[in-house]
């Protein structure tokens, strides 16, 4: 639709599929913790998937790199996940008619499959000190403004679209401009997520009420602000510049600082949208220097989503933030950086391709930045360039193992043999997440050490888990004997 009665330079969408609501019975809603703070873990069933019948296969890509139906895929910029589609502007959408009651009742349930890290501390400790931060991230106005020729928003005059957004923690805020630019940052729809998880997040229910009440709070007023019957500039700044004093005051106040030091881990729709955000304001800009690949080589770029990678290292292989994780052929550094986030863990991944690398290492400079921001400690990351077969780093690194993955999806049988051979010195029980198996029905030599050393299980992952195709797929969790 256009943004404030603008003419729209974008071809009409075509009509929707009108989706009716069926209410389901709900599991009963986790208690609270003592403090009143909301608990909240995976939003992925934790109960092994079997594999079910083939399925007819999707129509065949024109691409080269082998899908879920052995077809072939290049790298190609992957689906964001996040809840805000950046093909409308957040101005001019009727939210008030979308908001489907009380955000209250919508908490996430904690998962039955997650057992508490007692020893996951999560506040960042230099994000409350009495000093005022300058983080040194990426601003949401360093990739979507007027300056990177972005329009503004409908209505809004010259001294109205820049606009600052405070995060839990003692950081300064981050820069955003009041524009609007298909495959951009969307100011609005990223401001008003953010409050969300800050209220859903790090404040106890009666503490998160003037944020995300249905009735009357920051996000409902910025809503109704952005919404088509009002699209009211200065009411939108109005709100946020209050939620800004009103956040601030919790942090300074030491109330967000208290209330991070009683959880253990974040939920897994905050993991990703910090994710995202790091994402968007390094790789996506540059997505283009992925799509050059060799054709027949292990050199080929696909990517896990952030609900793949949550299902195996959370709810299948149990990670804890006193063990290793290592990813052989790390590409961007998503996955690495996603367990050092989700678990805290010690993370490591290597990656051979140039370009691939260079994203990685200014991602992984974001996500220590951007995790400051939102005032939560990661766990260490370490990022290294080459062959993993030769990096001397690694290869030690694979002794203290305790979940490793593999996307060997498009790897030459070549590699495969050679990671069989790595893998013997792995500590027993060691987890090997792949997406081939390393195990086959053929005799030979190597595959016979495979089996000798491997207990492999067989799982299907869900559509539009991989950035490659949209349909099911096939994973193996492979444990050293």
């Amino acid at each position: 639709m256009p943004i404030f009665n603008q003419k729209s330079k974008l071809k009409a969408a075509p009509r929707e599929i009108r989706v009716e609501k069926v209410v389901v019975p709900s599991k009963p809603r986790s208690s609270l913790t003592p403090n009143g703070l909301r608990t909240s873990s995976s939003q992925y069933s934790s109960s092994p998937r079997p594999s079910p019948n083939p399925r007819v296969s999707r129509p065949k890509s024109a691409s080269p790199y082998p899908s879920s139906a052995e077809e072939r895929w290049a790298g190609r910029k992957r689906k964001a996940p996040t809840s805000t589609p950046r093909d409308s502007p957040a101005f001019g959408n009727d939210s008030e008619s979308e908001e489907d009651g009380d955000p209250f009742k919508k908490r996430m349930r904690c998962s039955e499959s997650r057992s508490v890290d007692l020893n996951r501390r999560l506040r960042h400790k230099k994000a409350f000190g009495d000093e005022v931060r300058e983080p040194r991230i990426v601003h949401a106005a360093d990739i979507a403004s007027v300056a990177t020729k972005c329009p503004p928003i409908s209505g809004a005059k010259e001294d109205e679209i820049k606009i600052e957004l405070q995060y839990p923690s003692r950081c300064k805020p981050e820069r955003y401009e009041l524009v609007w630019q298909k495959d951009k940052i969307d100011a609005v729809k990223d401001i008003l997520t953010v409050v969300e998880h800050v209220a859903e997040t790090y404040l106890t229910d009666a503490e998160a009420k003037p944020f995300i009440d249905h009735n009357a709070s920051f996000k409902r007023q910025m809503e109704r602000a952005a919404s088509e019957k009002y699209r009211d500039v200065p009411a939108f700044r109005t709100a946020l510049s209050n939620y800004n004093k009103k956040l601030l005051g919790l942090v300074e106040n030491g109330t967000v600082a208290k209330n991070l030091d009683q959880i253990h881990h974040l939920p897994p729709n905050l993991v990703s949208f910090i994710l995202t955000q790091v994402y968007d304001r390094t790789v996506a800009p540059k997505v283009e220097m992925l799509s050059k690949y060799q054709m027949g080589s292990d050199n080929v770029y696909g990517e896990l989503l952030h609900p793949f990678i949550t299902k195996f290292l959370v709810e299948q292989a149990k990670m804890t933030s006193d063990q290793v994780f290592i990813d052989l052929g790390s590409g961007v550094g998503n996955v690495v950086l996603q367990a050092a986030l989700e678990i805290g863990c010690r993370s490591y991944g290597c990656e051979m391709m140039e370009n691939a690398c260079n994203l990685a290492e200014a991602q992984e400079k974001e996500f220590r930045s951007r995790c400051l921001l939102w005032g939560v400690s990661p766990g260490r990351v370490v990022l290294e360039r080459g062959d993993f077969r030769t990096n001397t780093k690694i290869l030690e690194k694979l002794k203290e193992a305790d979940v490793i993955l593999v996307n060997n999806k498009a790897f030459t049988s070549g590699l495969n043999d050679a990671l069989i051979n790595m893998f013997l010195d792995l500590k027993k029980g060691c987890k090997i997440i792949s997406l081939k198996s390393f195990v086959h029905d053929n005799k030979t030599a190597i595959n016979d050490v495979a089996t000798s050393i491997l207990d492999v299980q067989h799982y299907r992952y869900h559509e539009n888990w991989v950035s490659w195709a949209a349909s099911e797929g096939d994973y193996y969790i492979s444990i050293k004997k």
